[in-house]
Order: C-alpha cells, then sequence, then structure tokens
C-alpha cells in the first residue's frame, strides 16, 4: 500500500511539475539561489563545516591511536595523523595476517 501512495505522489509531482513549466522552476531555483546567500544560512553553514571539521579531526586521532602502529609506514607517511609514528608490523599487509 505504501508502495503504491509513493509511485502515485511520484506521479502526481510529475504532472504538476510539468504544468508548471520552466519560468516556475526558475524562479524557485532563483529563490532557493537567494536564500542560500543570506546571512543565516550562510553562518549556519559555517558551523555546519566547523562541526563536521572538529568531529572528522577527533575521529582521525582517534584511529590513529588505535592503529596507528600497525600500518605500514609508506601508508603512515601519507596520513596526517600518523606521521612520525614507526609501523611494527610492516610485513603484515603482505602476508594477510590482518
Amino acid at each position: 500500500m505504501r508502495r503504491l501512495a509513493f509511485i502515485a505522489g511520484l506521479g502526481i509531482g510529475y504532472v504538476l511539475g510539468t504544468r508548471a513549466g520552466r519560468e516556475r522552476y526558475e524562479q524557485l531555483a532563483r529563490t532557493a539561489r537567494d536564500l542560500s546567500q543570506t546571512q543565516a544560512v550562510q553562518s549556519a553553514a559555517a558551523s555546519a563545516k566547523q562541526a563536521a571539521g572538529t568531529a572528522a579531526n577527533k575521529v582521525g586521532q582517534a584511529v590513529a591511536d588505535k592503529v596507528g602502529d600497525r600500518i605500514p609506514s609508506s601508508v603512515a607517511d601519507r596520513i596526517p595523523y600518523l606521521n612520525g609514528r614507526q609501523a611494527v608490523h610492516e610485513n603484515d599487509w603482505d602476508s594477510g595476517r590482518i
């Protein structure tokens, strides 16, 4: 029943959308573009970007603390969180033991 309602809604949306035409689409796109340029949206986007960066840094550091010494130095040299750590099990990657 849900699938039928979804398909019906999709069909109705398509029909109404095509009747609205290109002019309505352009109007909606312009409104969305103008909204995205407001100070409130810009501020929220900057806050979200900063929060995501902070979370990524925490996760990266946690992963580095857990597995940093098990990664071959050839890989660890390319990962900022692992730079400077020594790989203890250099051959484990080739042997399939990981």
